[in-house]
């Protein structure tokens, strides 16, 4: 049969279609969505919820002269298939390939690409000001989730909207979830509005309308008639208008569907049919977190877990159903997750936020003035630290280390293998004079990697006779630097390898070292910028140790998506980079080099007990 979908190219070539043709495309779409992310990885569930929403979209409105902003970012395939990107989707979230959020330098019809949630609103208001100062009739649709709607910067935005002189057709995709459901009053008050009925439209007033602005629906986001009468009369107002749609995550996916965690919102490969992984999954720095944190709390009942929609994500699914009372969900919140932790705190608890690391960006003010300057015992526990690789430059958590490294008293961990992790945690939450951090990477634990000897805190893991290199590993580099080492004992080079354990403040312990040795190189998969070797350098220079400092790791821009490994090794922080970088630097040092380098034999210590 002719494929619908391999004849749209562009969103004008839908206006041809009849209401049959429609609904077959839609059967095509799914069915390509299936087989493209079930092979390559993907958001899934998002996407497959919104084939006849897009289409309606697409059909009323004229992209991109009228301006469609995706809240997220991860529900907009279906806009890219329907706007000439088929083609990309071989590769999809490879470094060749498309994005798996809008990008303006894909397509035009892109405008937002930022994907963390709840900005949508923020940027119509922006948007809709700009038209209207103009004197422009543009317009201007923000589809946002129900969700995304429970961030705060969401409702800051719908407060201008309602008053504003521009003119935003917002479309709530309301399937009630997030990656879980969603969570709290605004939930309960969209189950009231999704009850109500044709007979009896006017019996619940909505929240929206309260607001001042005006609302339409629910409507069925799966019907394409219903969802374009309802944007055409929204086109048509001199006021921004709620548009409510009802959708169900996965739908026409019978294994999305039945997937009650999280309606198989994000995958890796997978099989299209059971929507189970093509291969066995292994061990996982969020499955070892995950594990340790439910054993603390049987011994910490004053243990509270904090989530931002993100119980499963970040590990946090084990505690709350072993310890339901002690676990909170706050939805899509940074904000308000760190701030009402620091009350928990306040309140004699020990709260422990779990977070992708770059969605604590969002709330480094919280972190700062309402925990930090209380100096209270909050721990922050950092999921996605580092380069996570196929959700791209809004998902690369690479700015934690520079921007917590400014707030006064928080004591930061990288864990370099799962016993390390296990016994940083339990340090973290036995803090009780102030906040602390635990970050680690997307990306499989990898085996233990046992230290020599502790000293001062750091450990070692790896020394020779009169080692000319210090190379400082950061976390989870330490396996790349160990393997960088090996190669640089081939090249005639001898490293000292050491895992600091606590990465910030600077351990004045790695002072002494980095007096004995004539080059220190620091590996972190953090921006080089304001990260730890930076750190370590102003460390350095004020006790007056001489020794140069060579920082390895990411620039300060933003990274496009690929794999990890890729991504690590076009960044010089593998095995290969790390050997060649020290390499060089070591070409640059003094001819005298070994008689500059103090003899570093001693004898090796026994590793400290762990707390307690």
């Amino acid at each position: 049969m002719m494929s619908l979908l391999d004849d749209v190219n562009q969103p004008a070539d839908l206006n041809r279609l009849t209401g049959d043709q429609l609904r077959l495309l839609a059967n095509e779409i799914r069915a390509f969505l299936v087989e493209t992310v079930c092979r390559r990885g993907g958001h899934l569930g998002p996407n497959l919820g919104v084939v006849e929403l897009t289409l309606a979209l697409h059909r009323v409105f004229r992209s991109p002269d009228d301006r469609i902003i995706f809240d997220t970012g991860h529900q907009a395939y279906v806009h890219k298939l329907l706007t000439g990107r088929q083609q990309g989707f071989a590769a999809l979230r490879g470094r060749s390939g498309l994005s798996g959020y809008p990008r303006r330098a894909e397509s035009a019809h892109d405008l937002v690409e930022n994907s963390h949630a709840s900005t949508a609103l923020s940027y119509a208001d922006g948007l809709s000001r700009a038209y209207a100062l103009d004197g422009t009739r543009r317009a201007v649709v923000a589809v946002i989730g129900d969700g995304a709607l429970t961030g705060g910067l969401a409702w800051e935005a719908l407060n201008n909207l309602a008053t504003s002189p521009g003119r935003v057709v917002i479309v709530l995709n309301d399937n009630g979830r997030s990656y879980a459901p969603t969570v709290g009053g605004l939930a309960t008050h969209l189950t009231g509005l999704r009850a109500a009925t044709a007979a009896d439209p006017a019996g619940r007033t909505s929240l929206f309308e309260a607001l001042g602005l005006t609302y339409l629906g629910p409507v069925d986001g799966h019907d394409v008639d219903q969802v374009e009468a309802a944007l055409r009369a929204a086109d048509a107002a001199d006021r921004s208008v709620v548009v409510h749609c009802v959708t169900r995550k996965g739908y026409g996916h019978a294994p999305s569907e039945a997937d009650e965690a999280d309606r198989l919102h994000a995958v890796g490969v997978v099989d299209p049919g059971t929507g189970l992984p093509a291969t066995a999954p292994g061990r996982t720095w969020t499955d070892a977190f995950s594990d340790e944190l439910v054993a603390i709390g049987e011994d910490r009942p004053d243990l509270v877990a904090v989530s931002a929609a993100m119980l499963g994500p970040t590990g946090l699914t084990g505690f709350g159903a072993r310890y339901p009372d002690r676990t909170v969900d706050v939805g899509i919140a940074e904000q308000h997750a760190v701030t009402s932790a620091a009350g928990l705190a306040f309140g004699g608890k020990h709260p422990v936020v779990a977070v992708y690391a770059t969605f604590l960006n969002r709330a480094v003010d919280q972190v700062l003035l309402d925990v930090a300057l209380h100096r209270l015992p909050v721990t922050l526990v950092l999921d996605r630290a580092g380069i996570t690789g196929p959700d791209g430059p809004s998902h690369h958590g690479m700015w934690d280390l520079s921007l917590l490294g400014a707030v006064p008293g928080l004591r930061v961990a990288a864990p370099r293998d799962e016993a390390t992790l296990r016994e940083e945690l339990r340090e973290a939450v036995a803090e009780q004079d102030g906040p602390t951090a635990l970050r680690f990477p997307k990306a499989r634990v990898g085996e233990e990697i046992p230290a020599l000897y502790r000293t001062g805190g750091v450990d070692v893991l790896r020394t020779a006779t009169a080692a000319p290199v210090l190379l400082v590993a950061v976390g989870a580099m330490a396996a790349p630097a160990l393997r960088a080492a090996d190669l640089l004992a081939e090249a005639g080079v001898e490293c000292t390898v050491v895992d600091p354990r606590w990465v910030r403040p600077v351990n004045p312990a790695l002072a002494g070292l980095a007096a004995e040795h004539a080059l220190v190189v620091t590996v972190e998969d953090g921006i080089r910028d304001g990260g730890i070797g930076s750190a370590l350098a102003q460390a350095l220079a004020d006790e007056s140790v001489g020794t140069p400092v060579r920082v390895l790791g990411l620039p300060t821009s933003f990274i496009a998506h690929g794999e990890r490994a890729g991504l690590l090794a076009e960044h010089g922080l593998d095995p290969p980079g790390i050997c060649a970088a020290v390499l060089h630097q070591v070409s640059t040092l003094p001819a005298d080099l070994d008689a500059r380098v103090r003899n570093r034999n001693r004898a090796q210590k026994p590793l400290s007990p762990l707390p307690g």
